[in-house]
């Protein structure tokens, strides 16, 4: 699709929801600066009857809804957090989890038939009706030749070529603000219109999303915090994917939180952990946990499902994130100041003093404090205006644990609205530091270095770029080369015996 197609969507967009008064809603005229309430005031003009109906939430999920699928998911996203913007908004907006209108069974059929090479009941003994319908594809209950129940999640079809349309549509709005508007260049949109765009293009494979949900089911399976569905291979195809049936009730279903025995304090700290634990300890994480794609047991048991995007952590970046964590948790706002300057997400013009009492205004309001007493949209507005000041940009490496941070902590709140995330993050910090940052940790970072240390010196006799070493190699130095060698060589020795012990 031309840019002009891109910028005539982009127009319509913007025209629906105006249309539906749910870019800037009349109900919360009074919250708006002036400049903002004036356009709004502006905008009414534009709204046809529908905006009259129903709640700014209903409307906005109206309008996302037809919009696409990467704006559905921007609505998946605000409905986990209630705590920011209001329990009936993020209500409002839940029916895109995963209550979308679905395609007809009939078409799901062909689907697999077409995918698998062979007829549904080739490998179904029993192939429902849907059971969930999402922005990109929709689950049907059914059952295996061998009496497993399974879910089959089917693509939708022709989405490929409305995530196509949305990425040129995103990426046009991600250029004119880069354009037009200072203050959104901090936050790289093109950067972060690529990072979307990439990750809602990999969900467009369910090969890739099997592959990930098996690999997260090994991942959790270490530390039981959380559980993933068995995938079954023989039902995986670019557009078909098989996995058991998750147990436990949807967490998007009202009567999920009041089941007998449910120990809901304990859930939400699973969650919390088991997200923490996967990125800490293993560099890749579940990064779409919002309520559609969990199911609960009692007392705690969490399982997830929909594994279409994962996300994944470099050690430098798990390093900062616990070093990060673990700062706040001691209340150290100077090494989580200094860990920022480091990673290099604050310019190193700043003071790293002033950083840390810019963090201090905001962690020691909110430390140790039950979620119902803070008030997470202050917070988050107090980081932006401090962010902004420090000349912080936006880390496309960052988006999705970012992301995935936010709506984790959404969905823990709405379980437990008393959770306490920093106790809950505590134990699993708390050993990754023991164990990454520790004595016996710097010992065998010390001795890994050592020994490429011993293999670069290796290369360097057999491939000597200067002319002493070249000598050497060649079996014609003098002792005073060799002696130069074998110091070095004893020299690392050295200092890492000293180190080790």
């Amino acid at each position: 699709m031309g840019s002009v197609a891109a910028f005539g969507r982009l127009t319509a967009a913007a025209w629906s929801l105006a249309r539906n008064d749910a870019l800037l809603p009349r109900e919360l005229d009074a919250l708006y600066p002036p400049s903002l309430s004036a356009l709004s005031k502006s905008l009414q003009v534009f709204a046809g009857r529908q905006a009259r109906d129903g709640r700014p939430g209903e409307r906005l999920a109206r309008s996302l809804e037809k919009l696409g699928p990467v704006a559905i998911k921007l609505g998946q996203l605000l409905s986990t957090r209630a705590d920011i913007f209001g329990a009936p908004f993020a209500e409002d907006l839940s029916r895109l989890k995963d209550k979308l209108e679905p395609f007809p069974t009939d078409v799901a059929r062909r689907e697999v038939e077409a995918t698998l090479g062979r007829p549904v009941e080739a490998l179904f003994s029993r192939f429902g009706e849907p059971v969930a319908a999402a922005s990109l594809a929709q689950a049907h209950d059914a059952t295996l030749i061998d009496g497993r129940r399974v879910a089959v999640k089917v693509l939708r079809p022709g989405i490929e070529r409305r995530v196509a349309q949305d990425a040129e549509v995103l990426n046009l709005a991600a250029r004119i603000a880069e354009r037009w508007s200072v203050a959104a260049r901090r936050l790289e949109p093109r950067a972060l219109a690529e990072t979307v765009i990439r990750a809602t293009e990999l969900e467009l494979d369910f090969r890739l999303e099997a592959a990930g949900g098996d690999e997260l089911a090994e991942v959790m399976a270490k530390d039981g915090y959380m559980s993933a569905p068995k995938v079954v291979w023989d039902g995986v195809g670019k557009r078909v994917l098989t996995q058991e049936w998750a147990g436990g009730t949807p967490l998007s279903e009202a009567a999920a939180l009041e089941l007998p025995g449910l120990d809901r304090p304990a859930l939400a700290d699973n969650l919390i952990r088991a997200f923490l634990a996967q990125a800490l300890d293993h560099g890749v994480f579940h990064a779409d946990l919002h309520e559609g794609n969990l199911f609960v047991a009692a007392p705690a048991q969490v399982t997830a499902i929909d594994f279409g995007i994962i996300g994944r952590l470099a050690p430098a970046e798990r390093r900062y994130l616990a070093e990060i964590l673990w700062g706040f948790l001691e209340r150290d706002y100077e090494k989580v100041a200094q860990t920022h300057f480091d990673a290099g997400y604050v310019p190193r013009t700043h003071s790293v003093s002033a950083f840390a009492q810019a963090l201090r205004a905001v962690g020691e309001p909110v430390f140790g404090r039950a979620a119902s007493d803070v008030s997470m949209s202050r917070v988050l507005t107090q980081l932006f205006e401090i962010t902004a000041l420090f000349d912080m940009r936006l880390q496309p490496q960052l988006v999705l644990l970012q992301k995935t941070m936010m709506t984790v902590e959404g969905v823990a709140r709405r379980i437990d609205p008393e959770h306490d995330i920093w106790r809950a993050a505590d134990p699993v910090v708390r050993r990754w530091m023991l164990r990454e940052l520790g004595p016996a940790a710097r010992a065998k970072r010390f001795a890994e270095e050592g020994l490429e240390a011993l293999r670069n010196l290796a290369r360097l006799v057999e491939n000597p770029p200067l002319p002493a070493v070249a000598v050497v190699a060649q079996g014609k130095g003098s002792p005073f080369a060799w002696f130069a060698i074998g110091a070095a060589v004893s020299g690392l020795t050295f200092l890492l015996a000293a180190w080790v012990f």
